[in-house]
Parts: structure tokens; C-alpha cells; sequence
């Protein structure tokens, strides 16, 4: 059994909160320089050039990429063998999260409740979604979600009639329904499968992989790579000035359901891109 200090995870908490709001992956950077090189658009190369010259100087300066800080969203595989000391893992998280965004300058965003819009003054809770795995590994995987492209997320359950057909069009249905105020050139995650609450997190959780990663899958790579054309080609271009860089990446999930469901969700990320990865 490996042991594992709740003090650690709360320092690299700290650390990732504050590296994914300031630096933005390599993987993300790649892209956006990909979609410079090929965007017809006067108007959507300008906006191309600026983002890329905004995470130059974000990374510079250590200072946050976009101001909406959003929400601190972790993804936990945790080992069999991994035995946490001197306090507890969900503790530990929202400690290093208070400690990031308050040191790191970062906005916080997050509210009591729908109802209750009394700030947490903290940006705690974090959200974070656990995965046991064998071994004595442990690995955090944060998602600095926004609430601009949050907000124009979507889920429907469709039926196994309407099946692969549908869900194209449901994801491009999506993302011109939300036109410019998801931020574009989005990454987009499409969670397949699960029950209604599992497509969701799958969508999200997609949006972690590096950006243009294909799946491992062949089958889904290939839908991966017609969603993008499809994507590009509405029109809707970088910061929605029209062009043909409406998307960078399509990422989907894929999960086992029932005979008689095709849960579908399409969870967007802004032209903000902001992922950060650590393992203890």
C-alpha cells in the first residue's frame, strides 16, 4: 500500500489551478497555429493571431488566459494501492483549489447555488469525478471549464432509430445554435452511451484529451475526423466573424447502454482551452 500525503495533492492542486489558467497546452497551441495557417478569413485569421499572441503573453506574465477562471473541474484516477494520509482526498482538492485561485489571482466564480448567488469566495467546490484503477498511481487531470461554452452545452436522448445520423446532426445543431457565444474555434467533447448523467461527463471528460488526438478506436476516429469537416464547414468561423475554422478538435467518448438508448451530449470549450495534468 503506497501512501500518499492529503498535504501533496493540495500543493499540486495549487499548482495545476494556477499552470492551466496561464499556460495553455502545447497540444492547444498546435492546433490554434494549424487553424492560423488555414483559415480563408481575414477576420478569422486576425483572431487566430491575437489568441496566439494572448497565450504568449499569459504564459510571460503568469497571468490567467481569459478572465472567466470558471469552474475547477478534476478528473481522479485513484490505485487500489493508494492509501491517503493526514486528511481527506476531497478535502485536499478544494484546499489546493483555494490556495490556486487566491494566489494565482484568479477569478472566482462560483456560487452557493442557482438559487443562492452568494459567491463561495473561493471557487470551491472544485468538481471532480473519480476512476479506481489498479496500481498505486495517482492522477489529476483538470479542466478549467468556463461558463460562456458551458452554457451552450446540450444533451438528448435519442433513440437507436435515429442512431449515428442523428447524433452528427444533433452535434452540428449544437454548435451553430451556439454560434459565437461559445467562443469559437471550440474543442468539442461528445459523450456517447451510459445513461443520461454518464454521456455527460464522458463529453467533458473527452475535452481532456490533447487536442486532435484521434480515438483509439477507428470507428470513432473516423466520425471524429467527419464531425470536424462538418464543423468547419458552417461558416461560423473564430470568435463567429465567419471563416472556416469554426472547431479545432472533435473528441468522443463512447460508453456501453441499453438496447433501447443513444444518449448523446456535446460538451463545448471555448477558443480557451485549458487542461493541466499531474501524476503522485
Amino acid at each position: 500500500m503506497r501512501e500518499i500525503r492529503a498535504e501533496d495533492i493540495t500543493r499540486v492542486v495549487r499548482d495545476l489551478c494556477i499552470k492551466a489558467n496561464t499556460e495553455l497546452p502545447e497540444s492547444h497551441l498546435a492546433a490554434l497555429r494549424r487553424a492560423l495557417g488555414a483559415e480563408e478569413s481575414p477576420h478569422g485569421r486576425e483572431v487566430l493571431g491575437r489568441l496566439l499572441e494572448n497565450a504568449e503573453v499569459a504564459q510571460e506574465r503568469c497571468v490567467a488566459f481569459c478572465q472567466d477562471t470558471g469552474y475547477a473541474v478534476f478528473f481522479v484516477e485513484i490505485g487500489s494501492e493508494v492509501r491517503i494520509a493526514g486528511g481527506d482526498l476531497g478535502e485536499a482538492i478544494d484546499e489546493g483549489v483555494r490556495r490556486g485561485y487566491s494566489e494565482g489571482y484568479l477569478r472566482k466564480s462560483i456560487v452557493r447555488s442557482p438559487v443562492d448567488r452568494q459567491n463561495t469566495g473561493d471557487n470551491t467546490p472544485a468538481i471532480v469525478y473519480y476512476e479506481p484503477v489498479p496500481g498505486d498511481v495517482l492522477k489529476l487531470t483538470m479542466l478549467v471549464k468556463g461558463a460562456g461554452c458551458d452554457n451552450m452545452s446540450a444533451l438528448r436522448m435519442l433513440t437507436p432509430a435515429e442512431g449515428v445520423e442523428g447524433m452528427k446532426r444533433f452535434v452540428v445543431e449544437t454548435v451553430e445554435r451556439a454560434g459565437p457565444n461559445a467562443s469559437p474555434p471550440v474543442t468539442v467533447g461528445v459523450g456517447m452511451g451510459g445513461p443520461f448523467e454518464k454521456a455527460a461527463m464522458l463529453a467533458k471528460k473527452a475535452l481532456t484529451r490533447d487536442s486532435g488526438k484521434p480515438s483509439t478506436d477507428p470507428k470513432i476516429a473516423a466520425l471524429e475526423r467527419e464531425l470536424l469537416d462538418l464543423l468547419n464547414a458552417t461558416g461560423i468561423g473564430p470568435a463567429g466573424y465567419g471563416g472556416t475554422q469554426t472547431a479545432l478538435a472533435v473528441h468522443i467518448e463512447s460508453f456501453p447502454t441499453h438496447i433501447a438508448a443513444f444518449p448523446v451530449a456535446v460538451n463545448l470549450d471555448c477558443h480557451s482551452h485549458r487542461t493541466a495534468r499531474a501524476e503522485l
